[in-house]
């Protein structure tokens, strides 16, 4: 008997909602468990139908495989087996067999009965579909070679539940297809074009005269009427091929049919055989029809197809012209004309964009493919941006900065996550990884204590009104600034008292930034501009930082008893937004009033801590 030290068993076939507590609950009577572990998806978290049950001792593993085999649990019988932690031996092949022909009745622990009188059986299963229902075939691997080899001599050709059964030795899909000449090795074959008079006996026949054959089947409908179409399975492959090479296109049946005789192949994979030869024609007729390709639009809903042609033909042989229609047959307003030469597109281009056809003056464009026409279009947008970015500040574009307006990049909506509330630059705290108890510091910015913790109350949906505020400023910018309308941001009370349940570390720094008092005056005072490529190659926790320190020399200018309040309320905004501000002072000035005004409303009276 082979020793299994670890006494760990790998459990199969499991429902998708079997747990650890469920599989304890089968597998304690049958001793003591040390862990139990169902493998899931790291992304969903979901069960992947199969666990892990590790015992003290390798006798209780051992009683449990005998009793719970194939045993039901949350429905679906579950399929037991040694854990093999060196996958060496499950690919290896040795003393694994392979059966095929199965009648769709035999099921995991029939096909285990079935061999256990060969030898000792480590695994044991037949492939099933979506459905759960048997595909006609399974496996079997045997602890000794020469178990698997007494099984195939003695169940090969047998009848199964009346079924006539292969058995042999299992070989991997690379061996299966892997010959000297580089052909694929296959038995089974695919036969179509015999209409639905022919029998089972007539193709017996036929094919017989180039091996044994194993299985014959006809598809029919649910009438009993053959589908023309069938499949047949020969005992070597020398036969299969043999058959193909003779029949396929070359032999007639009495009815008139020319048969179609090819390998059988899965469903997946000729969908991607297919897919590959889409792919390959695609591309041809994309090379054909590139730069001779129009696309018109701004057509007329009455312009049909030979109306349109008649407006293009003046300019060339035209090999194709469609306008396209909905399900319900209207036009959607564009079409495409096709060429037989670029000159000829090129000479139509030039002749008809922008002439009025009817009512509406069309538009036609050599044709492009979406992926081209975005990547066109993105790059037309990057370059209105820099050409409005020279025109407003050629100072800072001679320098090699940008300024802060120049967003061209996209800023995501979590930006603010983990973003300190408050900012106070005189204040430097130890990295994360030297701080412990949940402390938040981003690049030596605190996130708790006096000034951080009075703004974790603020809300949303005052913040969105703020945002709102700074997208309105955006469409008055040129025009007379207008005096806030009034607080719009809701600031708790005793937000910066400390918490009953604040972890002592956090509760110390709470004590420091109280006895520190208001944040001191930074030795720089000087407002350098900010460089984008800096920025945009930062981290979100940085890209705050940077703005952080920009900002709060700013408002300290002002109001340096709030400077960090104020300045982790704005922190609060969109990157976006924030770089919007820095660019436009009186948008600044409004916002920096705007906080000024809640945190005056709201004062909080708190010992040590100036407001």
């Amino acid at each position: 008997m082979a020793s299994y030290p670890l006494a760990s068993l790998y459990v199969g076939d499991l429902h998708p909602d079997v747990n650890e507590a469920m599989l304890y609950e089968r597998f304690s009577p049958a001793g003591a468990i040390v862990s139990i572990r169902v493998c899931r998806d790291m992304m969903t978290k979901r069960s992947l139908g199969y666990a892990y049950v590790n015992f003290t001792n390798h006798q209780d593993a051992e009683r449990a495989l005998d009793t719970l085999n194939f045993e039901p649990i949350n429905g679906h019988p579950c399929r037991i087996m040694w854990s093999q932690r060196d996958p060496g031996l499950r690919k290896s092949g040795f003393g694994n067999i392979f059966i095929k022909n199965l009648d769709k009745a035999i099921d995991n622990k029939a096909l285990f009965d079935t061999f256990s009188a060969f030898g000792n059986i480590l695994s044991c299963k037949v492939a099933t579909d979506e459905t759960g229902e048997s595909r006609g075939f399974g496996y079997v691997h045997f602890e000794k070679q020469e178990d698997a080899e007494r099984s195939i001599d003695k169940v090969n050709g047998m009848s199964l539940n009346e079924k006539i059964v292969f058995v042999g030795t299992f070989i991997s899909k690379k061996e299966r297809q892997a010959t000297g000449q580089g052909r694929i090795i296959f038995n089974n074959l695919y036969v179509k074009n015999f209409g639905s008079e022919w029998t089972e006996q007539q193709f017996h026949e036929l094919f017989s005269q180039y091996g044994e054959i194993l299985s014959i089947k006809i598809m029919k409908s649910e009438n009993g009427i053959g589908q023309g179409f069938g499949f047949c399975s020969f005992t070597k492959a020398e036969s299969a091929m043999d058959a193909q090479e003779q029949l396929h296109q070359k032999h007639q049946i009495p009815t008139g049919e020319i048969l179609y005789v090819q390998r059988a192949q899965r469903r997946r994979e000729r969908e991607g055989e297919l897919k590959r030869k889409f792919e390959i024609v695609k591309q041809q007729k994309r090379q054909e029809t590139k730069g001779v390709n129009l696309f018109v639009k701004n057509l007329e809903d009455e312009i049909t197809d030979e109306l349109l042609r008649t407006h293009f033909v003046p300019y060339g042989n035209i090999t194709s012209c469609k306008v396209m229609r909905d399900e319900t047959g209207h036009s959607k307003g564009f079409g495409f004309v096709c060429y037989a030469t670029p000159e000829e597109a090129t000479k139509a281009v030039t002749e008809l964009n922008g002439k009025i056809i009817i009512t509406k003056p069309l538009y036609v464009a050599i044709a492009q493919r979406k992926e081209e026409r975005r990547a066109l279009l993105t790059q037309q947008f990057v370059n209105r941006q820099m050409t409005h970015i020279s025109r407003q500040n050629p100072q800072h574009l001679a320098s090699g900065m940008m300024p802060a307006a120049a967003t061209l990049m996209p800023y995501g909506p979590n930006f603010s996550a983990n973003i300190p509330r408050a900012y106070n630059p005189a204040l430097r705290l130890p990295a994360p990884g030297n701080l412990r108890g949940g402390t938040n510091v981003a690049a030596g910015v605190p996130a708790g204590g006096a000034y951080g913790q009075s703004l974790q109350q603020m809300t949303g949906a005052r913040m969105g009104e703020m945002r709102g505020a700074v997208g309105r400023g955006r469409q008055t910018q040129n025009q007379q600034p207008r005096q806030s309308p009034g607080p719009r941001m809701k600031y708790t009370p005793n937000a910066g008292a400390p918490r009953p349940n604040m972890h002592p570390m956090s509760m110390m720094l709470h004590q420091q930034q109280m006895m520190q008092g208001p944040p001191q005056q930074p030795k720089d005072m000087s407002t350098k501009p900010i460089n984008i490529t800096h920025l945009t190659s930062a981290d979100p926790k940085q890209q705050k930082q940077i703005l952080g320190e920009t900002l709060f020399p700013i408002i300290y200018r002002k109001y340096p008893q709030q400077a960090g309040k104020i300045t982790g309320m704005l922190l609060e905004l969109e990157i976006s937004e924030l770089l919007f501000l820095l660019d436009s002072g009186e948008q600044l000035n409004a916002k920096m009033e705007e906080a000024y005004e809640v945190l005056q409303k709201h004062q909080v009276n708190v010992p040590g801590v100036p407001q």
